[in-house]
């Protein structure tokens, strides 16, 4: 009795690999190009991108400006004088110290900002919570957070709590305004199936509104973390005794510029980190948006 072998399947890349023996010659041409690899310097281009910009500082640091003024190398280190700088704060200690002062407000005002999300999705939700709370709201959104240092000074003191209440106004609009929006954006057609299928209105806001609205909520979370990681910096320049912008203020009443870099750097860092992590978490949470996994 002869066996029948059946005919392995094919992979899912052959599958996904276009015939190209029906097409024209210059058909297949544009197709191997659309889906040939990417190349070398592709794969490699941010890293290039990178070694060319610290390439041109250190040229510009170390030739350029000894020839124009030799003072000019203080006021614009190399980066391996900020290199060394960085180093010696890791050794010490100093910069893990006031990176953690800046980001345990950053983390405290956020808490507190959050309840914008409950605030937005009210107002989107309810026309007459809207007409109460907008007026106020787009009265104080307009005012930069900046403005508020003196008063917040005034208030709270040279302490954290005046730091978190600035960084608090930074993140607190962004996600009111992206919270109210997304909720708008709801497809009203999906609201009223699910009413037509008898849910109450407490479920249709928390399973359908709140989870549609969740894509625009998490792009509010981002720009505000943002906006509230400027505004961080700010009141620490001019109200704090740690954190990373009284290390660049410390640094520069003894013109350390190369301290001064590295703060700028770490903060810079510290930003793209919170929002490469977020990122990372809404495609992990979100797969279903396409604004999130893209």
């Amino acid at each position: 009795m002869s066996q029948q072998i059946a005919a392995p399947a094919p992979s899912v890349a052959a599958a996904a690999a276009p015939d190209v023996s029906r097409l024209s010659a210059e058909e297949a041409a544009a197709l191997k190009r659309v889906y040939r690899s990417p190349s070398l310097f592709q794969r490699f281009s941010r890293l290039i991108g990178l070694a060319l910009f610290f390439g041109g500082w250190q040229l510009l640091s170390v030739v350029v400006l000894p020839r124009v003024d030799p003072n000019l190398v203080t006021l614009m280190p190399p980066p391996t004088s900020v290199a060394q700088a960085a180093w010696e704060l890791i050794q010490s200690g100093d910069l893990f110290k006031h990176f953690w002062a800046s980001l345990k407000r950053e983390a405290v005002a956020f808490l507190y900002a959050s309840a914008a999300i409950p605030i937005g999705i009210l107002m989107g939700w309810s026309k007459t919570a809207q007409n109460l709370c907008e007026p106020v709201f787009e009265m104080l959104r307009p005012i930069p957070p900046i403005a508020w240092i003196p008063l917040a000074i005034l208030w709270f003191g040279i302490s954290d709590l005046q730091n978190q209440f600035i960084i608090f106004l930074g993140i607190f609009f962004p996600l009111l305004i992206n919270t109210i929006a997304g909720v708008k954006n709801v497809e009203h057609n999906v609201i009223r199936a699910a009413r037509c299928l008898g849910a109450s209105e407490f479920s249709v806001l928390t399973r359908i509104v709140f989870r549609a609205a969740l894509p625009q909520i998490v792009t509010g979370v981002r720009v505000g973390l943002g906006v509230g990681w400027m505004a961080l910096v700010a009141a620490e320049l001019v109200g704090a005794t740690s954190g990373l912008g009284w290390l660049i203020s410390d640094a520069r009443s003894v013109l350390r510029t190369d301290i001064i870099l590295v703060g700028m750097i770490s903060i810079g860092l510290a930003g793209l980190v919170i929002d490469q992590g977020l990122r990372w978490l809404a495609k992990k949470l979100l797969p279903w948006s396409l604004a999130m996994t893209r």
